[in-house]
């Protein structure tokens, strides 16, 4: 599971916004010389983000929390999210060159009917697949508080 720790910053019925920095995963990555991740942090200044997730470990605000995503979620989202729309856009463009016309404006029309049908089917596929791929909270690290007289 991947995992990352927030804040709960508000309660929205049975879901909690929780707020991440991601910048603190980059510090000690090895790839972050070349990473697009590390590029998006620091475009935005390390701001914080935030999520809204279902509240089932009964959170509170001000709780600090961890959120987690399943790696085979993860794995399967970025294959159909990059790969489908790439594949139909190739097949579209090489169908278009084959049976249209063999003109390079069919190709790129081919291509770009492709890769909208590829972004229309992972929309489909995405929006059928419930809650599968949403980070979802793993724990709450409560501080105890002590009261003193």
């Amino acid at each position: 599971m991947i995992t990352e720790t927030g804040k709960v910053v508000a309660l929205k019925g049975d879901r909690a916004w929780v707020q991440t920095i991601r910048t603190s995963a980059c510090q000690s990555c090895s790839a972050r010389s070349g990473c697009g991740q590390r590029a998006l942090a620091s475009v935005s200044g390390g701001r914080a983000n935030q999520i809204l997730v279902a509240n089932t470990v009964d959170a509170r605000v001000g709780d600090e929390v961890v959120i987690g995503v399943d790696e085979q979620s993860v794995l399967t989202a970025s294959l159909a999210v990059y790969g489908l729309p790439l594949v139909l856009m190739v097949l579209g463009s090489i169908g278009a060159y084959r049976w249209l016309g063999a003109t390079d404006l069919v190709a790129i029309t081919g291509a770009l009917a492709g890769l909208a049908a590829g972004f229309i089917a992972v929309r489909y596929w995405q929006s059928g697949s419930g809650d599968r791929f949403e980070p979802r909270l793993v724990r709450v690290n409560r501080i105890a508080t002590v009261n003193c007289l």
